[in-house]
C-alpha cells in the first residue's frame, strides 16, 4: 500500500481564488451563484427548453429575461442574483431555477448550497492528511481490484498495489486532477480524456459548493486555471456531478488497452473522501490484463507510505 501526499504548489504567483472560491465568508457565496447562474444559462439554448426563437443571437445561451420567464420571476429579479445584489433567494425560487436551467440532481444540489447564506454555511474545512491505515489495509485485500482513497481536492492519500500499478506510467501521481491535466501520459491512459477531464472538474465543483473554504481545493483549482488551458475552459461551464460508477476504458503501456468499471463510496467518520475501485468483468481479457499488470509489479513489497515506512500501529 502506497501512501502519498499531494506536492506543494503554493507560490505567490497563483491566485488565491477562482470562480467565486473566495475566502471572504460574505461574499464568496454570492459570487458563486451569480456565476454559476450565468455559466448554465450560456450553456443552454432557446430549442433545449422549449422557446421558439427567431433571428441571429449576439451571444450563446438564453438570454436573462427568457431564464426568469422559465423560473416565473422578474427579469430584474433575476438580474439581481446574477449580479450578487440579491442574496436570500428562496427555496421556491432556486427550485424554480433549478428547473428553467434543466439541472440534474448534483448541480441542483450545488445551487442549493451556494444559495444558502445562513450562519450554517460550511466553514474552513479542516484537513488532516492521514487516513485511517486500517481502510488502506482493507483496500489492499482487494488483489483483483485497483483501489485508492481521495479527498475533496482529489488528492490520492492512498492506494493498493494494483493501483499503484495501474499509476505507474504517471509523473504525477499525489492528485487525481493534476494528473489529467498536467500530465501528458493522461491522455494516453484514459481513452475517453475528454469524458474524464469532465467529470474531474465537475467533481472538483461540487467540492467547492461543498467546502468552499478548503485551502487545499483552492490551490489545486489555482495551479490548474494557470497551467491549464483546458482545465479553465471546463471549470467556466460550471457542470457539477459527483463520482458515482461508470465504465472506464484505460491504456497502460505495459498491459496495453483496459476495460474497466469503476465505483466510488464514501467514507463513513471522513466527510468528503471516498473510496474510487476499479475493476473488471470476471474472466474477460481486461481482468487477465489485470493480473498480468498485478505480477509485472509484484517485486514492489511491503505496505508503507512514500518514503517506505510501514503503516502505524
Amino acid at each position: 500500500m502506497r501512501f502519498t501526499h499531494p506536492g506543494d504548489c503554493r507560490g505567490s504567483n497563483l491566485p488565491s481564488s477562482f470562480g467565486g472560491m473566495g475566502t471572504d465568508e460574505n461574499s464568496a457565496p454570492q459570487a458563486g451563484l451569480g456565476t454559476f447562474l450565468s455559466a448554465r444559462r450560456s450553456v443552454l439554448l432557446p430549442e433545449d427548453v422549449g422557446l421558439l426563437t427567431s433571428g441571429r443571437r449576439r451571444v450563446p445561451g438564453l438570454r436573462r429575461e427568457e431564464v426568469a420567464l422559465l423560473a416565473g420571476v422578474s427579469t430584474d429579479y433575476y438580474m439581481r442574483l446574477e449580479q450578487g445584489r440579491e442574496r436570500h433567494p428562496s427555496p421556491q425560487v432556486v427550485d424554480a431555477l433549478a428547473h428553467a436551467l434543466r439541472l440534474d440532481e448534483d448541480a441542483t444540489d450545488h445551487l442549493r448550497r451556494l444559495a444558502n447564506t445562513d450562519a450554517s454555511r460550511p466553514r474552513r474545512a479542516r484537513r488532516s492528511p492521514r487516513v485511517d491505515p486500517e481502510l488502506c489495509r482493507l483496500l489492499e485485500r482487494w488483489s483483483g481490484a485497483a483501489a485508492f482513497v481521495l479527498d475533496g481536492a482529489l488528492d490520492v492519500l492512498c492506494r493498493n498495489r494494483l493501483a499503484t500499478a495501474l499509476h505507474s506510467d504517471f509523473s504525477f501521481e499525489d492528485n487525481l486532477a493534476r494528473m489529467t491535466f498536467l500530465d501528458p501520459v493522461a491522455h494516453r491512459f484514459y481513452r475517453n480524456w475528454d469524458g474524464t477531464a469532465s467529470a474531474v472538474v465537475a467533481e472538483l465543483h461540487r467540492a467547492a459548493g461543498i467546502t468552499p473554504d478548503d485551502p487545499r481545493l483552492n490551490e489545486v483549482v489555482g495551479e490548474l486555471s494557470v497551467k491549464s488551458t483546458g482545465f479553465r475552459a471546463l471549470w467556466a461551464r460550471h457542470d457539477v456531478r459527483g463520482k458515482t460508477g461508470a465504465a472506464k476504458p484505460l491504456h497502460h503501456s505495459e498491459v496495453g488497452d483496459l476495460d474497466v468499471q469503476y465505483h466510488s463510496f464514501t467514507v463513513n467518520g471522513a466527510p468528503g473522501r471516498q473510496v474510487v475501485v476499479y475493476h473488471a468483468e470476471p474472466e474477460s481479457p481486461s481482468e487477465e490484463s489485470l493480473a498480468l499488470l498485478a505480477s509485472l509489479h509484484a517485486d514492489w513489497d511491503g505496505i508503507g507510505d512514500a518514503s517506505g515506512r510501514g503503516l502505524p500501529a
